[in-house]
């Protein structure tokens, strides 16, 4: 098993690689990549079973990206953790790259399923979770959400049938940061009481600081002791961070930094 520090490590340099690459596409979504960083790296470097030279490895465990705008930060996980030469994060969404702005399966090694329209990931991951139970293997099924993405109403019937089937392979973490394109999550449309919801709907809740690598190491570790329920991890993020003048801001949604804000950013992030 890592050290918390040498997870922390990994979350920085996934940081880094998230600022370059936007840099050099252009375009994407930072905000949410890097608020996403610590729950992505505690996924791929503690906690999931994977194998990146036999990435179609049966009894590997499955992440889904269900906020796919945030495909930064799994590409650099991937990356990191072999699955492809971390050169290939320069092309990021470039003619040609199986790096797009969304993540594609048909396209990239490691990624499980095309994401990108929100709302429909965690209705992905129930049919892999009830695949996996038919076939009998106790392979787990990650799904990254938004908390912008929690406004779909599918989220919600995805989330009534993860607990009337008691699919205990799934656990949802919510990235909950507060804001969206459009500004903050209970101005566009109220959201909260997260934990409340949830639990009302039959689900196991862990509510973390998602940026607290013990927390979010104890929380996959408890979410994986749990059964006849589904479980979900309440993140609670900042927008942007590990990088103070990015953090909690909506305007930085969709849009990649500049290269002076890159070199600012790097300096921050050593």
């Amino acid at each position: 098993m890592r050290h918390v520090n040498e997870l922390r490590l990994y979350a920085k340099e996934i940081r880094r690689e998230i600022i370059n690459m936007l840099t050099e596409s252009g375009s994407g979504h930072t905000g949410g990549s890097l608020s996403a960083a610590d729950i992505v790296t505690a996924l791929y470097f503690y906690k999931m079973r994977y194998r990146p030279q036999e990435p179609a490895w049966r009894e590997r465990d499955r992440f889904i990206l269900s906020k796919g705008h945030a495909a930064p930060v799994l590409y650099a996980a991937l990356a990191l953790a072999g699955f492809f030469d971390r050169v290939l994060l320069k092309s990021l969404r470039k003619i040609e790259s199986p790096l797009q702005g969304h993540p594609s399966s048909k396209h990239l090694s490691g990624v499980e399923v095309s994401t990108g329209s929100l709302g429909q990931g965690l209705s992905l991951a129930n049919g892999i979770a009830m695949g996996l139970r038919l076939d009998g293997l106790d392979s787990r099924v990650y799904c990254l959400l938004g908390d912008g993405e929690l406004q779909e109403g599918q989220v919600w019937e995805a989330a009534m049938t993860a607990a009337h089937y008691c699919l205990d392979n799934i656990c949802a973490i919510v990235d909950n940061n507060g804001l969206q394109i459009d500004g903050f999550c209970c101005d566009v449309m109220k959201i909260e009481p997260l934990t409340e919801k949830w639990k009302a709907f039959g689900w196991n809740v862990i509510d973390i600081d998602g940026h607290d690598m013990e927390k979010i190491v104890g929380a996959l570790d408890e979410a994986e002791g749990v059964k006849e329920k589904p479980t979900v991890i309440i993140a609670r993020t900042v927008k942007g961070k590990g990088v103070s003048f990015f953090e909690g801001k909506a305007e930085y949604h969709g849009v990649a930094p500049s290269k002076e804000e890159r070199d600012k950013a790097l300096r921050e992030l050593e």
